[in-house]
């Protein structure tokens, strides 16, 4: 596997920076940075995040995502409010205007999507994405 050329880690790297190049470039005319974005996507899509969890999912510095965090909630796209079970953990929601942003991003982002992904069939794309999964179990284990 080795031998062959050019790596697959390069041609992910590739694919990778031609979408985030596209992802930013698209998610400017909202005024939303990819990080944002995927905060605001993951807020929506799982409940409420504390700063801290969220850091670790972005595997970034807990100060850097409250830089993020910071920035979302001075636009009033979330909002923190205090845990039930720990005064010191605030949770992160979205409020309305959030939601209607993200849907605006996420029409931009599936725009990107199916752009990249045309060429794969459905059953395609549902392996590729299982596929890049079991690669990051993978690397979870290394």
């Amino acid at each position: 596997m080795a031998s062959e050329r050019p790596r697959t880690i390069f041609l992910l790297r590739l694919l990778q920076l031609n979408l985030y190049n596209l992802l930013v470039e698209r998610l400017d005319a909202f005024g939303v940075k990819p990080v944002q974005y995927m905060v605001l996507s993951i807020v929506a899509s799982r409940g409420s995040w504390s700063t801290a969890e969220l850091a670790r999912r972005f595997y970034i510095a807990p100060q850097s995502m409250n830089e993020v965090v910071a920035s979302l909630e001075k636009r009033r796209l979330i909002e923190r409010r205090e845990s039930p079970e720990h005064r010191r953990i605030l949770h992160i929601r979205l409020t309305k205007g959030g939601m209607r942003l993200l849907a605006k991003c996420d029409s931009a982002v599936d725009h990107i999507e199916r752009a990249a992904f045309k060429e794969f069939a459905q059953e395609e794309l549902r392996l590729f994405r299982e596929l890049l999964g079991r690669a990051q179990t993978g690397l979870a284990a290394f």
